[in-house]
């Protein structure tokens, strides 16, 4: 039989899991982050890793 998919459909599935251990402030700053622009953690997480591309070469 078959393995049943769960959640919905998606054309960018997330394969990949990290934990991320983080001071108070740095807390903070994502909480604030996440109220104001009305995301999630991992979704704010996203969006700051792809501001990282800039600085790449």
């Amino acid at each position: 039989m078959g393995e049943k998919k769960r959640g919905r459909p998606t054309d960018n599935p997330k394969r990949h899991r990290i934990a991320v251990k983080m001071d108070d402030e740095t807390k903070e700053i994502l909480d604030r982050y996440c109220a104001e622009k009305q995301v999630n953690m991992m979704e704010a997480a996203r969006r700051g890793i792809r501001k990282l591309k800039e600085d790449l070469d």
